[in-house]
């Protein structure tokens, strides 16, 4: 299996994309190809005495910003090196791609190059995040701040086949995010879609409230673009100031450090299960491609566990899947069945 790697997006590019993709390829089968600057790139490669068969270089003399627009880089920049990961997995050269650059960007990159499945008119951000339950998909987290009921059925669907092909759940739980659990409550499109899930064939529980989503009522949690986003970023900071508090009353007195030494291995675990770079980044789904959105601040250890992902995502037929469940009415168990 070959896996495209934007090498110059992110924060911490390219050391950190190149640490990660080494890391990555120890475990895994198949090519990791790091697209970008490729003298910069070989020497950062020579600087980890990395053998040239673990990673290939290919070349892309153009770098997009994170603040930059995604129409302005798609025209402008073709030879971005996220544009030339696109383009590896298009042409057939690469079966995924990973980035943790501009994900505007990687998105309109990736309806351009690889075009969106049959069956739906827009792609979402799918995110994993920790549940009390174990996981929970959470889409879309930022790909569409406007939707139709039509659009929250597909992410619906395209949660459940991710749900079923990498998690490994037979028959996952869908709930649609709102302001209460009766039908009636919502905006008009929670409201409208409520009737498109409960008649789509899927395990549809109802409308959920945010705390649910956490809570391990469901697998999957559907919204729009931007209700998923302030979601995410509000879990992702609640964690930490969650871990920062902990840190503080811990260290305060010589009782609470020795409670901490004591209990310095569920600490860990504890602090594993709501590390964001534990789950890697988010996938794209709805393209004709696997594509990974790795976050802009991804350390090394967050981008291999977005390109195991990445590799998990592309084994297990995501794409495939996708296509079969939103060609029909409802999901049919040859359009839910996991491979691999």
């Amino acid at each position: 299996m070959a896996i495209a790697i934007d090498a110059m997006g992110g924060d911490h590019a390219p050391a950190e994309i190149v640490r990660g993709a080494l890391a990555a390829a120890r475990h895994l089968t198949g090519t990791l190809t790091l697209t970008g600057e490729s003298e910069r790139l070989r020497e950062e490669l020579r600087r980890l005495h990395a053998s040239d068969s673990l990673i290939a270089v290919e070349h892309a003399s153009q770098l997009v910003t994170m603040d930059e627009s995604p129409g302005a880089a798609v025209r402008h920049k073709p030879d971005s090196s996220i544009a030339v990961a696109m383009r590896l997995v298009a042409e057939g050269r690469a079966e995924a791609v990973v980035t943790a650059g501009n994900s505007g960007a990687a998105m309109a990159e990736a309806v351009t190059k690889l075009g969106t499945a049959s069956g739906t008119e827009r792609p979402a951000i799918a995110s994993i995040m920790p549940s009390l339950g174990g996981r929970v998909i959470l889409l879309d987290v930022g790909a569409n701040v406007d939707c139709k009921p039509r659009h929250l059925l597909d992410f619906a669907r395209m949660g459940s086949v991710y749900a079923h092909r990498v998690l490994g759940i037979e028959r996952p739980r869908v709930g649609l995010l709102s302001i209460g659990e009766e039908a009636a409550k919502g905006n008009d499109v929670t409201k409208a879609a409520y009737p498109l899930l409960a008649e789509s064939g899927l395990n549809f529980v109802g409308n959920i409230e945010g705390r649910d989503a956490f809570a391990g009522a469901v697998d999957v949690a559907v919204c729009d673009g931007f209700v998923g986003n302030v979601g995410l970023k509000l879990g992702e900071g609640l964690a930490d100031v969650f871990s920062h508090v902990l840190r503080e009353e811990l260290s305060r007195g010589l009782a609470a450090r020795f409670g901490a030494w004591v209990a310095r291995g569920a600490l860990r675990r504890f602090g594993k299960r709501l590390d964001y770079a534990e789950y890697g980044g988010a996938l794209l789904l709805g393209v004709r491609g696997i594509c990974v959105i790795a976050h802009g601040r991804s350390n090394a250890r967050a981008i291999a566990k977005a390109i195991r992902l990445a590799h998990e995502s592309a084994a297990h037929g995501v794409v495939e899947g996708l296509e079969d469940s939103l060609a029909s009415t409802s999901p049919t168990p040859v359009a839910l069945g996991r491979e691999g």
